[in-house]
């Protein structure tokens, strides 16, 4: 078997693990999805029961009524149909009965309201159930797309002796060095030690967050996590900034619209910096020209340039 060629499978890792970033994010946006269709799902089960008792009281009230109309005071085929499982074959059996005519006017127009409102609960529970089995699909589908994108990368990997693993991180390292170094202009970025902590006075919130966020440097990263040991991306920046009591949806693309947008040049630490797109990675700025994000599964929670990746825009939380 040939020599595997070090630039060769970075690129390929790089794109296998782009790849599963993005359908972690999907699925993180699915689960999010999910939620709010089961607290639906849950009033409109709810509603529909409340509807199912209103429209029993209702039935009952005409089959009484019915039974009233009735010879000898035995119960009718009608009164029979009105406490039936069909309620809308009573309703067709009214219109050719002869009682029909005697049965108070105003309860059968209540007994078709009430048949008609809990129709359309029922419809929409069901289409919230179909919504609900689709995102399940879709969710899925994005963890099967994770795991065969993790098992190629590994089988990279395992081509590899130790010697050209390290290779293979040293060069990955000089890449965003040098992406660094071109993308960042400022005066205290250029020249500095890309993984050191920058000596930046934070306060407020955003001191909650970035030191949560720097506490966690090391810890690894695991696609759908956000604590305590290991995180993805958004993940990691969900937790920081619950720290400091600010809610952010568990989706990249979703704390994009959490906050105030702000410029490049205007970032200050604690601002959420966002990359590619469509959107599918975020870390949080620490000052000089720094990010601390939770980066891939071989690199975990890590310190980065804010220009180590292809840059979308910036928000400012709370």
């Amino acid at each position: 078997m040939a020599e595997p060629d070090i630039d060769d499978v970075r690129t390929q890792i790089a794109q296998l693990e782009h790849e599963s970033e993005q359908a972690a994010e999907r699925r993180n946006d699915a689960r999010i999805e999910l939620a709010g269709l089961e607290d639906e799902l849950a009033l409109l089960q709810q509603d529909q029961d409340r509807q199912a008792d209103d429209f029993d009281v209702i039935r009952s009230q005409v089959a009484d009524s019915v039974v009233d109309q009735s010879q000898g005071g035995g119960m009718s085929p009608l009164a029979e149909a009105a406490l039936s499982d069909d309620p809308s074959g009573f309703l067709s059996q009214m219109s050719t009965i002869s009682t029909y005519n005697d049965i108070q006017g105003q309860l059968v127009e209540t007994y078709t309201t009430e048949l008609a409102a809990l129709d359309i609960r029922r419809e929409a529970t069901e289409q919230r159930i179909a919504q609900i089995e689709a995102v399940e699909e879709r969710a899925a589908a994005e963890a099967a797309t994770i795991e065969e994108n993790t098992a190629a990368a590994e089988a990279l990997l395992s081509r590899l002796e130790a010697e050209e693993r390290a290779e293979l991180a040293a060069a990955e390292a000089a890449a965003a060095a040098a992406e660094t170094e071109i993308t960042e202009t400022s005066p205290e970025a250029a020249g500095a030690d890309e993984t050191a902590i920058p000596d930046v006075p934070v306060s407020g919130r955003a001191a909650a967050a970035v030191d949560y966020a720097l506490a966690q440097v090391g810890d690894s990263y695991v696609y759908g996590a956000s604590g305590p040991n290991s995180f993805d991306c958004s993940g990691l920046t969900s937790m920081a900034w619950a720290q400091a009591g600010v809610s952010l949806p568990h989706s990249s693309s979703g704390q994009f619209s959490s906050g105030r947008k702000v410029s490049r040049g205007d970032l200050q630490p604690g601002d959420l910096v966002f990359y590619y797109s469509p959107i599918s990675h975020v870390g949080i700025y620490i000052g000089g020209g720094k990010i601390v994000h939770s980066a891939n599964p071989r690199s975990g929670v890590a310190i980065a340039g804010v220009g180590s990746m292809p840059y979308s825009g910036a928000v400012r939380p709370g």
